[in-house]
């Protein structure tokens, strides 16, 4: 009895370490898309840390000379340049980190740029090729999460 108890034993390994491994397949070729929306949150964290910077460095002074100065600046563009070099660091961590508030803060920052560029041309200069960019990182973002999704069953 022994033997074929551990006859049944084997079996039952030999299937478990086969249903393993095409589940771990499963799984890789199923997140395929998750895997991409990642990597693009992964690009977007370094380019909103980038425009966080670029952002603070006008605030600091390292960006512009004495004519274009932080102080000599209109108090709209003050404001905005302030809201923009914190918001887009906070968002830079939360897409490196691919958590749902880190999206959500990166959104509102493209959304943000995009109505003081469309709204507010006289802050920035109402350049329509930055809104332009942000409306194809906006599609492409709202693309891979949909693809992600629909990877994952409910």
């Amino acid at each position: 009895m022994s033997e074929t108890s551990s006859r049944k034993q084997a079996r039952r390994n030999n299937a478990m370490s086969v249903a393993g491994i095409s589940s771990a397949r499963a799984e890789t070729e199923e997140s395929l898309w998750t895997g991409r929306l990642v990597l693009f949150l992964r690009i977007m964290a370094v380019l909103s840390l980038a425009a966080g910077l670029y952002h603070w460095a006008q605030v600091t002074g390292f960006i512009g000379g004495e004519d274009n100065g932080f102080e000599n600046q209109t108090v709209a563009w003050q404001a905005a340049t302030v809201y923009f070099a914190v918001i887009e660091l906070v968002a830079a961590v939360g897409l490196w980190l691919a958590t749902p508030w880190g999206a959500v803060v990166w959104l509102t920052t493209v959304v943000s740029m995009a109505v003081v560029e469309l709204m507010f041309p006289a802050i920035y200069g109402g350049n329509l090729a930055v809104v332009g960019i942000e409306t194809a990182m906006l599609v492409a973002y709202l693309g891979l999460a949909w693809m992600a999704a629909r990877e994952r069953p409910p």
